[in-house]
């Protein structure tokens, strides 16, 4: 039995058997679906970056301000294998002390748990 026995089939005949996209258009196709998912994805993957550093600089000062008032400066950043792991961690910069750590802020840091933990002591 072949295909043609069918009854929805009769009296129709077998086309030639051609690839149904041309072998330009495949590639091409190919590298538009990647630039669109690039596209839709990118712009999440950066805005929560940003969103996560001016939270972290935020949540930073107040806890410098909190543990080390006479600090210079301090810093947020990022570190893969950080004193409390992966995440954003806080340390406050002296002039002539060096670095100290201050606080593992996580990876999601929020600057409202700072500012409780400041209130309730």
């Amino acid at each position: 039995m072949n295909e043609f026995d069918e009854p929805e089939l009769q009296g129709s005949e077998p086309r030639e058997e051609r690839p149904l996209l041309r072998q330009r258009v495949l590639p091409a196709m190919r590298i538009l679906v990647v630039l669109g998912i690039v596209g839709l994805v990118l712009p999440g993957i950066l805005t929560t970056v940003g969103v996560g550093a001016r939270t972290a600089d935020a949540a930073c000062a107040d806890w410098v301000r909190f543990e080390h008032p006479d600090a210079d400066r301090y810093d947020a950043r990022f570190e893969l294998l950080g004193p409390g792991g992966v995440g954003w961690e806080c340390y406050s910069v002296s002039n002539f002390g060096g670095d100290r750590h201050i606080a593992s802020l996580g990876l999601i840091p929020s600057a409202r748990v700072v500012r409780e933990v400041v209130r309730n002591t």
